[in-house]
């Protein structure tokens, strides 16, 4: 006859075990798959890395995500009694947006290839050019 085991000593021993590699702590940002550290590698990359032109455009694009927002919050809110005024605004933000990635897109010099007989001063004058005539057509919407 087989001797018989001791259960006491067999459910100890595995639950020591696991209580002794639980207890280790694991750093927080050692996961290359952390959200926070990828975060942190996008955002160092990108101030080392973006040109200052380039991050003043991208403030500008945010300003204008942020008011597009708030004009938005605010008709839903508030209401759209003069609703042309409200499309008038919401349009100008809209298309100062549309204007303003062209002209990223035209000035980052990663995009030189594609754009290579447009000069950096040549788009700005474009986007100076486009944004007077978005905002005169704006303006003559309000009424």
């Amino acid at each position: 006859m087989p001797p018989k085991k001791n259960l006491s000593s067999t459910q100890t021993a595995p639950a020591a075990a696991a209580s002794t590699t639980s207890a280790t702590p694991t750093p927080h940002n050692a996961s290359p798959s952390d959200p926070l550290s990828i975060l942190g590698g996008i955002l160092n990359t990108y101030s080392q890395s973006t040109p200052q032109r380039t991050k003043l455009i991208d403030a500008f694009l945010g300003f204008l995500v942020v008011t597009g927002v708030l004009q938005f919050a605010y008709c839903v809110v508030a209401g759209n009694y003069p609703f042309n005024a409200f499309l008038a605004g919401f349009c100008a933000t809209v298309g100062q947006f549309v204007l303003t990635a062209s002209l990223r897109m035209q000035s980052d010099p990663a995009n030189k290839s594609e754009f290579a007989s447009v000069s950096p001063e040549r788009a700005f004058a474009d986007f100076v050019f486009c944004s007077v005539i978005l905002h005169l057509f704006c303006t003559n919407f309000i009424n």
